[in-house]
């Protein structure tokens, strides 16, 4: 049997999957690992554990790929990393990753470029981004950064792995506030801004270029196909939006993925749209381009609430679908260290608001699960037109979520029956660059909103949190 291998270099795992021919998922793995914050609002990660977690998914799927006549290697990672290597493609420090607040104080060298520059960056200014990133490094510790030779993204590091070719690609270069999307290039005026020389800057191929082939998997795994065909890959979000778009039924208006974030996709838009509420527009990982309203605080901020409120993520989720719809009047506010997408600020916090004698840790869980989601629907309202909704990522396969989503938004929801549309999305591209032609299986669940009563109770709740949200942030 044919099949491709797709991985997926989350913010908080990796994920790896092996995709038959016949567009089945036959085998997967995953490998957890934690962020470093050795600051307040810094979140960066040793790129050595990244590899770790590589050969502890393949090690697992090991059987599996045995199994099959593989023909491809297709990898995804998290968008805005910054992974300053050296001359041996060695990592001079920890990568710093898309929640990091530290380069806020950089960020007016942004802000100052002239308005076409700034314009064409098609991105809110916001730190965590990887050119804000580097130019923090170039500040404040200029003897590592003296000691870079090459910036790469998340999955261009592990790609190295497996294949030693140094590159990126549009979907990843795109989301650095360092490229010209109109104009597909590095920007001169955002490099100045970052202080960063051209000779930093890795070449550039197609995202389902084959660079390269590997023996790696069969050196670790017996049985293992060898001179394996590697894709460039590409950017998580595009390869989850192609993946789930890619799925036998009506194209969707918008694509939702809840995850440690939440993303509001919505495909085939122009390169010079602007977005209602000032998100990005980003190239994908064919010839096009989507527009992207990103919400830092969807799982992050539940699990921060989880953490809170003492409960393990199961007791959590269940104890908010036992207390009452509303809350019993109490409000979350999720944007912890900020916010994006168009819903808050970037200086807004966190809050529990309205509360009484008649609350507890239920409805203190209930409450931050509604704020999560309606901040998402509050996003889906400003920028995708209408139509029906796919909805992916590990938070949307819970029904609470799913359920208060569809009621909100009063849109026509399918939930994507698939563990990491991003890796699916990998192995599609896999399989594109060596020429296969590739339909994901996978169910599309219609998600029943709530009605009558319980739905007139969960849109007064909305009503009010917006309500709560626009008196907090006048």
């Amino acid at each position: 049997m044919r099949a491709h291998l797709g991985i997926d270099l989350g913010t908080s795992g990796l994920k790896a999957l092996v995709l038959a021919g016949d567009g089945a998922v036959v085998a997967e793995a995953e490998c957890a690992y934690d962020l470093d914050s050795p600051r307040a609002g810094w979140a960066e990660i040793d790129p050595a554990v990244w590899e770790r977690a590589l050969w502890d998914a393949t090690a697992q799927l090991g059987d599996a790929l045995a199994a099959v006549e593989l023909r491809s290697v297709g990898l995804s990672g998290q968008m805005h990393a910054a992974v300053l290597v050296d001359v041996e493609v060695r990592p001079v420090r920890p990568a710093i990753l898309w929640p990091d607040t530290r380069a806020v104080d950089v960020l007016d060298a942004w802000r100052a470029l002239p308005d076409a520059a700034l314009a064409a960056l098609a991105s809110p200014i916001v730190a965590g981004m990887t050119g804000p990133a580097l130019r923090w490094v170039a500040d404040h510790e200029p003897d590592t950064f003296g000691r870079a030779a090459t910036v790469l993204g998340a999955k261009d590091l592990l790609r190295h792995r497996l294949v030693p070719v140094v590159a990126t690609e549009r979907s990843d270069a795109c989301a650095t506030l360092l490229w010209d999307v109109p104009a597909e290039r590095w920007s001169a005026p955002a490099l100045a801004a970052a202080q960063l020389p051209d000779a930093m800057l890795p070449p550039l191929v197609a995202p389902d270029a084959v660079v390269g082939v590997t023996d790696a998997l069969a050196r670790r795994s017996p049985g293992v196909t060898s001179g394996v065909p590697v894709a460039a890959g590409g950017a998580d979000t595009p390869l989850a939006l192609a993946a789930v778009r890619a799925i036998d039924g009506p194209d969707p208006a918008g694509v939702v993925n809840l995850g440690t974030g939440a993303q509001v996709l919505v495909p085939d838009v122009r390169a010079d749209h602007v977005p209602p509420t000032g998100g990005h527009v980003y190239a994908d990982t064919a010839d096009g381009w989507y527009a992207m309203a990103a919400l830092r605080n969807g799982g992050l901020a539940l699990e921060w609430a989880r953490t809170v409120l003492g409960r393990p993520w199961r007791d959590f989720i269940d104890a908010a679908a036992a207390s009452p719809a509303g809350a019993r009047g109490v409000t979350f506010h999720p944007f912890l260290g900020g916010e994006r997408g168009g819903v808050a600020s970037p200086t807004s916090t966190g809050a529990w608001t309205g509360l009484t004698p008649d609350c507890g840790p239920p409805e203190l869980a209930r409450a931050a699960i509604e704020g999560v989601v309606f901040a998402v629907a509050h996003v889906v309202a400003a920028n995708v037109p209408p139509g029906p909704l796919r909805l992916g990522g590990g938070l949307g396969r819970e029904p609470l979520v799913h359920t208060l989503l569809a009621t909100i938004t009063g849109r026509a929801v399918q939930r994507v029956e698939l563990r990491s549309a991003s890796a699916v999305g990998a192995a599609l591209l896999g399989a594109r660059a060596v020429g296969d032609r590739v339909t994901p299986r996978a169910a599309l669940d219609d998600v029943s909103p709530l009605d009558g009563a319980p739905a007139a109770v969960v849109q007064a709740a909305y009503e009010r949190w917006t309500d709560r949200l626009a008196a907090a942030e006048r």
